[in-house]
């Protein structure tokens, strides 16, 4: 026999009431099925790596990272900026001084002129100097491009500051006997008094040059000296000849005045000539045939300005000798600025290990070392740029030069400090990169 079957529980009205399990489903209105997750599409990836990258730092807070470094520790930066500036002072002082005097050198032989010949009888094999003829001024002045010429001749005359004073007790000044036209050929003043005329080169007379005036004590004209046993009356002492520093200290008489008191034989020593610039080598190439026919080489032609060229080709020697010497001054100033910026990295440990651990990137750690190093070697190069311009001012003044300071020098030492600067920081701006946060934050 069967089991009798359950029937449905029915509601108020009749109608069976749903079960438990089928009334949500029965009641519930149909619901739309939930959006699917939108797989990330390519370029929005790429947006997304851009907007979480590292932060680039402007060039004002990278300037403001390497100048908060510097300040925190300033006699530590003064000492090793201190090194470069004395490299730079020393590259740009020399160089400014060097085309100082250069400058100067240039304008007296403008004003002095390039265009002087002196001859000169040569030295014969006993070591004597060969003799010039007495017409050696006119046989020069016969020379069509010659525009001057003039002579001096060396007189054998001891000359004291008076007859008190014994002979052998020389002031260690020479006699020279001048003709009246020498101080035009030459370019050359008198400083005090007058200068040898037609009635003056006939009389004891004598013009001093300046170092002769100083050693016999003579300070200005009217006073006497003694030429042997004759008094001599000084009529004017002449200002410094540039040209022909012999002039210097000497005392200078007229050729008669020569003749008739000191037995001079009237053989000039040295004639000096003048013609256009145009013309000088072609008249140095005849001098001696013309002064002596029969033995050139008796005869010695020379020209005066190459002395002062030679001193300008001197001068550069010793400019390229000083600017090594800067150099290396640079050099030790760049490896103390290397010393101060690997114990900088060494005390801010800490430091670095925080900005990394806060998410800088070693690329930001190194370009702020480095930008540290490029400021502390700028600081001394334009330090040292202002100390090499004054000395060279200063200088220059003193010495009555126009100073001349080239730009280029500046330029030049400034590069140098930079390179020096990059040079110096790398090692240290590498070594703070490599730095481990954690490491670098437990350091003491």
């Amino acid at each position: 026999m069967s089991a009798p079957r359950r029937g449905r529980r029915r509601g108020p009205s009749g109608a069976p009431s749903p079960s438990p399990a089928s009334a949500p489903a029965a009641t519930a209105p149909p619901s739309s099925p939930a959006p699917a997750p939108a797989s990330p599409s390519r370029h929005g990836s790429r947006g997304a790596a851009r907007r979480l990258g590292p932060a680039r730092l402007s060039v004002r807070d990278v300037l403001g990272l390497g100048a908060v470094g510097l300040r925190a520790r300033r006699a530590r930066v003064a000492l090793s900026a201190l090194g470069i500036a004395i490299g730079i002072a020393t590259m740009v002082a020399v160089v400014g001084l060097s085309e100082s005097s250069r400058s100067d050198l240039m304008a007296r032989l403008d004003r002095l002129g390039t265009n002087l010949l002196t001859v000169e009888g040569a030295d014969d094999a006993a070591g004597a100097p060969a003799k010039l003829p007495r017409a050696a001024v006119a046989m020069v002045e016969r020379v069509g491009p010659v525009q001057h010429a003039t002579a001096t001749g060396e007189v054998q005359a001891r000359i004291r500051r008076s007859d008190v004073v014994p002979e052998e007790r020389a002031a260690g000044v020479t006699a020279q006997a001048a003709r009246t036209d020498l101080l035009t050929a030459l370019n050359a003043r008198v400083a005090k008094g007058v200068w040898l005329d037609a009635a003056g080169e006939r009389l004891p007379v004598t013009v001093l040059g300046p170092v002769a005036a100083q050693r016999l004590g003579i300070t200005g004209p009217g006073q006497k000296i003694m030429m042997n046993d004759t008094h001599v009356v000084v009529v004017g002492i002449l200002a410094p000849v540039e040209l022909v520093p012999t002039l210097d200290r000497v005392a200078l008489v007229g050729f008669p005045t020569a003749e008739r008191y000191f037995g001079f034989d009237g053989h000039p020593t040295t004639v000096f000539e003048r013609s256009p610039d145009a013309t000088v080598e072609d008249v140095r190439a005849v001098l001696a045939r013309t002064v002596s026919p029969g033995a050139p080489g008796s005869v010695k032609v020379s020209r005066p300005s190459d002395a002062l060229a030679a001193k300008a080709a001197t001068d550069r020697g010793l400019t390229a000798l000083m600017l090594g010497l800067g150099a290396v001054a640079l050099l030790v100033g760049g490896v103390g600025v290397a010393n101060t910026m690997v114990v900088s990295v060494l005390e801010r440990r800490q430091e670095i290990g925080l900005r990394r651990a806060l998410g800088a990137t070693r690329g930001a750690v190194r370009l702020q070392f480095l930008t540290e190093s490029l400021l502390l070697s700028a600081l001394g190069g334009a330090a040292g740029a202002l100390l090499g311009t004054a000395a060279t001012f200063g200088f220059a003044r003193v010495q009555g030069w126009t100073p001349v300071v080239p730009p280029w020098s500046v330029a030049a030492g400034f590069a140098a400090t930079l390179l020096i600067g990059v040079l110096a920081g790398l090692y240290p701006a590498v070594r703070a990169a490599r730095l481990h946060p954690t490491v670098a934050l437990n350091t003491s």
